[in-house]
């Protein structure tokens, strides 16, 4: 997981000029365009003192060159800004003053558990590094060989049977044919889980539903609908990290008994803003709801069964920037979900 960088804006305009500072925006330069940082550290150098260079963004076509002082900045930025740049290929720079600025303050309401004992959800388990960086790197791959469906803000895969977002349910009559292949040794992996050979013996399974979640794009709270979906809900986080909501209504209860009939269906709400109370254990106890919050990590596997997969409406908050025990989180440029079910 990725710490988030320090952000850097245009300086203050004095007499309609821009105030000079030793930072530059430097554009059309970075590691994307295949020039290194030792590189720009090192022609930028000649102007004076480089203290550090880093990428302004995620594209890696864009620099934060810092110097030791301000004169060096100047004749850096008027001997280079819209001319080529011999060093780098050519290229034309476009370099402007910049200033850092503190990151915008988020409190930090709920304490955020990384194992999933600790929330008290019965149902509820996390297991982290269930498949390596190679096997991560596999998966990815062969899902990225594979068409995507185009929702509003994500991408989608669905496999086994699909499932169709208007009437939130599945076609049992459009089956779309077996699990890939690709896909065998890590369902023998899961079915070989003592949590899941003990939650409601819901193999095997047979429906995935993989999602592509970019920065800043999360999920509503819901609970997967009990008509459409029978047991244990099992999800593979790949690629980028997220915090994951739970939150459990005072309206109504919950018991095994209750399963069968009960089709609490995707209630897509909310309350994120409403003010709310702490509570005991790193909860938060809302007139209408108690919240708890759980990280999940790259190649963790979550599984969702009883209590957690019933009574328990699960959320991703629509964030860039997730607060994890006083750390600040960047989301990765993609998270990529597997989830199987029955």
């Amino acid at each position: 997981m990725e710490t988030e960088k320090l952000k850097f804006v245009q300086p203050k305009c004095v007499g309609g000029q821009l105030v000079p500072t030793p930072y530059l925006y430097v554009a059309n330069c970075g590691p994307a365009l295949g020039l290194s940082l030792e590189t720009i550290a090192t022609v930028f150098g000649m102007f004076g003192t480089v203290t550090s260079v880093h990428t302004a963004d995620e594209s890696g076509t864009r620099m934060i060159v810092t110097y030791h002082g301000v004169a060096s900045a100047q004749a850096a930025k008027e001997s280079w800004d819209g001319y080529p740049c011999s060093y780098f290929g050519g290229r034309v720079l476009h370099i402007q003053y910049s200033v850092p600025c503190a990151p915008p303050k988020i409190e930090e309401t709920l304490a955020v558990f990384t194992v999933a004992s600790e929330t008290g959800i019965p149902g509820l388990y996390l297991i982290h590094n269930f498949v390596t960086e190679q096997e991560e790197h596999e998966l990815l791959a062969a899902v990225d060989e594979r068409p995507w469906q185009g929702l509003l803000k994500r991408r989608v895969q669905h496999y086994g049977y699909e499932f169709m977002y208007k009437t939130r349910n599945v076609d049992t009559e459009q089956y779309l044919g077996q699990l890939p292949l690709f896909l065998s040794d890590l369902l023998n992996r899961i079915s070989s889980l003592p949590e899941v050979n003990q939650a409601e013996n819901s193999l095997p399974l047979d429906q995935l539903t993989v999602n592509e979640y970019p920065p800043g794009v999360g999920l509503s709270p819901h609970i997967d609908t009990h008509s459409a979906f029978y047991g244990c809900i099992i999800s593979l986080s790949l690629a980028g990290p997220c915090i994951m909501e739970f939150r459990k209504y005072t309206s109504g209860g919950w018991s095994s008994s209750k399963e069968k009939d009960a089709d609490l269906g995707q209630l897509d709400i909310d309350l994120s803003g409403v003010e709310s109370n702490v509570g005991n254990q790193g909860s938060i106890k809302h007139p209408m709801f108690e919240r708890k919050v759980l990280c999940l990590p790259p190649r963790s596997l979550l599984l969702l069964s009883e209590e957690a997969r019933y009574a328990w409406h699960h959320y991703i908050p629509h964030h860039k920037v997730d607060i994890v025990n006083g750390e600040r989180i960047r989301r990765s440029l993609r998270r990529v979900s597997f989830t199987f079910r029955k």
